[in-house]
């Protein structure tokens, strides 16, 4: 049985799919709401929101992700990074998984990625889960009901949570999995509930796709002066390092928190919504973000609240300190409607220094950006893995390692020309730690972190006096009105100066000994920076 909003012209039986229960197309908020409470899959919340658990997985796999490796692709992929799947077992695990899916209903979401027509990608979504089509609804980007009646699905995502893979018979490492098959057109998604493995796979696929066109896939939020999208600015960075909070900036208007393409027009959102970590959130320091909690629709995941008043904890990460939410972007006032802006003035590097040795600003030269880039020098945060319980500092290449296809240089080299063709001003923040490191010093102040990017911003940081910076010869401000100079020079937040520089030391030294695998790909003036 067929039921939906717009009647498709190509249902799932034309892709071989058949045997299923109810079928549900392109159902709108309210009836996917609906059914999601009908089913069990979770409970209405203030406002209208739906709160739901993902279970036993309350982040994402990397692990668990397999490309299969067929000759169209054998050469292409960075196989270091992504692990293999054969197309032989590939093609048990769709024959098992389509066998497992008969009988039961469906929900499917047929939806663009990319704000960009000329770079789009029309995907449709399958969903086990009806709370899972919502969160999709508001991750990609809604087709209108005209453009419904003849959409045609380049890929297709099948996500079913309550099917178990094989690792003899699929070919993988546990009975979650996580695989692409370029040749069929197909992700496949099974046990594992956590939603933000459909939007992931996306932003994977875009980054495989994108850089053949000229286009840079970047994993980062966007922003721009109000009526003036040529101000653009972007802002690189892994889960947990500020990329939503920091583009979200009332006085400029949000493109998109989290996965962008740079191509010969611009900047463009690959997303219609957001998808916020929601520890610690309040509506004093971010009331926009805070406010969509309890709107209509919002996904509410793994969040404690009261059984009788509804009330959400947002201290309590019981469950795990990666709750979220996802909600429209519309649901942000100050948020673009068309996802687009101009070539970026200002690319910002958000890194989370779980060492707390890094300035919270520094100027970076090109070769120092494509340095910093390729090194990807984070803090993976508690949640956002399974696994992470507490922040670890990691190298993750072009600050989402876990999403790219390619190898590293090719998004590198990508980047440092469109930084040389457009004069973007680059910059390194440290969202991390000050005064010591994880468990001794404390986190950046934001208030510190948001005047020192409005300073950049405006251009009016380019007129403060800088200092080199001793450790990775990147320039640091001296001064900066409204920040607190001692922030500046980490060293001097410290108590022990020689304990800093014994951590800077060791710093630098795993920044040298990573690198170490991309000095044979590297132009000149990259090395240098590396060896500078």
């Amino acid at each position: 049985m067929t039921i939906g909003r717009v009647n498709p012209a190509h249902k799932l039986e034309d892709q071989g799919i058949t045997g299923l229960g109810k079928v549900h197309y392109n159902l709108l908020e309210p009836a996917l709401i609906e059914a999601a409470l009908q089913r069990g899959e979770g409970h209405l919340g203030l406002g209208g929101a739906f709160l739901c658990s993902t279970g036993a997985h309350t982040g994402r796999s990397p692990k668990d992700k397999h490309i299969v490796r067929t000759p169209s692709v054998e050469k292409s992929i960075w196989w270091e990074n992504n692990a293999a799947q054969s197309p032989e077992a590939f093609d048990r695990l769709y024959a098992d998984m389509l066998e497992h899916m008969k009988g039961r209903d469906y929900f499917v979401q047929d939806l663009y990625a990319g704000a960009d027509p000329a770079h789009r990608l029309d995907v449709r979504v399958v969903t086990e889960l009806a709370w899972h089509g919502l969160f999709i609804r508001h991750m990609l980007r809604r087709p209108d009901a005209s453009e419904l009646a003849g959409f045609t699905a380049d890929w297709t995502i099948i996500n079913c949570p309550s099917f178990k893979a094989d690792p003899e018979r699929h070919g993988c490492r546990s009975a979650t999995i996580i695989t692409m098959n370029f040749d069929k057109k197909l992700i496949l998604i099974a046990n594992t509930a956590y939603a933000g493995e459909n939007k992931k796979s996306v932003f994977t696929l875009l980054n495989y796709l994108l850089p053949e066109k000229g286009v840079m896939p970047m994993h980062c939020s966007a922003n721009h002066a109000p009526g003036n999208p040529v101000d653009t600015a972007i802002f690189f960075g892994l889960s947990g390092t500020g990329k939503t909070t920091l583009s979200a900036d009332p006085s400029r208007i949000l493109i998109g928190d989290d996965e962008h393409g740079w191509s010969e027009r611009g900047t463009f959102n690959f997303e219609g919504g957001c998808y916020a970590k929601t520890i610690s959130l309040s509506a004093e320091a971010e009331p926009e973000i805070f406010a969509t909690t309890s709107k209509f629709g919002t996904v509410v995941e793994n969040m404690v609240y009261d059984p009788d008043t509804l009330v959400l904890d947002f201290e309590d990460s019981s469950i795990t300190q990666n709750m979220r939410c996802a909600y429209p972007l519309d649901y942000i006032s100050n948020a673009s409607e068309s996802g687009l802006g101009g070539h970026p003035r200002n690319v910002i590097m958000l890194t989370c220094d779980a060492y707390g040795v890094l300035p919270p600003i520094a100027r970076l030269t090109p070769a120092q950006a494509m340095y910093h880039f390729l090194s990807g020098f984070t803090s993976k945060t508690p949640g956002t893995e399974v696994g992470v319980v507490e922040p670890i500092p990691t190298f993750s290449t072009c600050f989402g390692a876990p999403f790219m296809p390619r190898r590293p240089e090719e998004y590198g080299k990508l980047l440092q020309a469109k930084i040389a063709k457009f004069g973007a001003s680059c910059w390194l923040v440290n969202t991390g730690w000050t005064g010591g490191a994880y468990g001794t010093g404390k986190r950046m102040p934001i208030k510190a972190t948001r005047a020192l990017l409005k300073a950049a911003l405006d251009g009016s940081l380019n007129g403060a006096s800088f200092r080199k910076d001793p450790n990775f010869g990147f320039e640091v401000p001296v001064s900066v009105p409204g920040v607190d100079s001692s922030l500046l020079d980490p060293r001097s937040t410290w108590a022990n100066s020689a304990a800093y520089d014994a951590q800077a030391k060791k710093l630098v030294g795993m920044f040298a000994d990573n690198f170490g695998q991309y000095l044979s790909h590297i132009d000149d003036d990259v090395r240098a920076a590396a060896i500078g």
